[in-house]
């Protein structure tokens, strides 16, 4: 079986990584799988640095389509031009695409119309919202795919609603958590730790990195200054991007002595920093998964979650971008007391070898 994987953006190769070492297993007990990594962007991308494969203990990219358009519909049709020839040169049984990005949808339609099965990973991410580039991606994609592989019942139930047939879905867990598990204990304390003794007073993780977010100053700033207020003595912690630290006030900065902001880490850093926190505060749906399957306290700025079962089941609570609400909710997790939680079902770090023996079993 010929195996194709699609990489769109970097977060990509977090959840394709356990997919590699899921065929590397099969392939070492004689099952006979060839695979080939793709990534859609440039060979020589900033955000795919050596630390990042390392961390992950994957191999760099087969190949780079090297398509840079920042117009969604120009990429898109870019990538289909690119994938379209790479297929033709490499064939393969099936194309397994990640996630709702424009590279997702874009490889879809090219495989699908080559007669190739597409597999969708992490599929029924849906909002329901057609104004939401998003949304668009991750319909059409369920709608060509024909084997949907989901994290959860919400999933099932999005997909059910969209008319997906059932036969072709598998609830076979968040492969994001193969990924945590994996390497639980490679994980590096950065050096940001002791330089600021985070381990001292406890601290707050806190990311931000929507656009919607980012480009609001007078918000994001009320959030920071409230938020460091609400929390005193302990540290709020905010790994950013340079964009994002350029939205953040001197005034803010001078203001709050228990702010510490520093430059965005790597894996295994970032995920140290994870378990030690007394709580995470974040806009972004994986790391308000992984805070689940860690156990941390979450506060999600923002009134959308891919997967429900962070709140109902695991430790994530929604607040919008509401600065004195997520300040309040900083406060009750350096006070102990967030709810009950646990782990959502599946969620066990052992998805991607699901997703493999399901192929293996299919003969795709």
């Amino acid at each position: 079986m010929r195996i194709s994987i699609v990489a769109g953006a970097r977060p990509n190769f977090m959840k394709i990584a356990p997919l590699l070492h899921a065929i590397e297993h099969y392939q070492g007990e004689g099952v006979k799988l060839a695979k080939r990594l793709i990534y859609t962007g440039s060979h020589d991308d900033k955000v795919l640095g050596d630390e990042l494969f390392d961390d992950l203990q994957i191999q760099r990219p087969d190949i780079c389509l090297n398509v840079c358009c920042t117009n969604q519909n120009e990429r898109a049709a870019a990538i289909m031009t690119a994938f379209e020839r790479e297929l033709r040169q490499n064939p393969a049984d099936i194309v397994i695409v990640v996630d709702d990005l424009t590279p997702t949808m874009a490889c879809a339609i090219v495989a699908k119309k080559m007669d190739v099965k597409v597999a969708h990973l992490i599929a029924g991410t849906r909002s329901f919202d057609m104004t939401k580039p998003k949304e668009v991606n991750s319909m059409v994609t369920d709608g060509l795919s024909d084997l949907l592989f989901t994290a959860g019942y919400g999933a099932n139930s999005n997909l059910n609603r969209s008319g997906a047939s059932l036969g072709n879905t598998y609830m076979v867990g968040n492969i994001l958590m193969d990924t945590i598990r994996e390497n639980w204990d490679r994980l590096m304390q950065p050096a940001i730790f002791k330089e600021a003794r985070l381990d001292e007073a406890g601290y707050v993780l806190m990311t931000a990195n929507r656009a919607m977010l980012i480009n609001d100053k007078d918000r994001l700033n009320s959030i920071i200054t409230k938020t460091c207020n609400a929390i005193k003595p302990s540290k709020l912690v905010a790994p950013l991007h340079d964009f994002a630290r350029k939205a953040i006030d001197p005034q803010t900065i001078k203001s709050c002595a228990n702010l510490v902001v520093t430059r965005p880490m790597r894996c295994l850093e970032f995920w140290y920093l994870e378990k030690k926190a007394k709580g995470i505060i974040t806009d972004s749906g994986n790391i308000a998964e992984e805070a689940t399957f860690i156990g941390v306290p979450c506060i999600t700025m923002n009134n959308f979650v891919e997967h429900r079962e962070t709140i109902t089941v695991g430790t994530n609570e929604l607040a919008g971008e509401n600065p004195d609400l997520i300040a309040a909710m900083a406060k009750r997790i350096i006070d102990g007391k967030w709810k009950s939680c646990g782990i959502p079902e599946r969620w066990d770090g052992r998805t991607a070898m699901r997703i493999i023996r399901t192929l293996i079993n299919l003969d795709v």
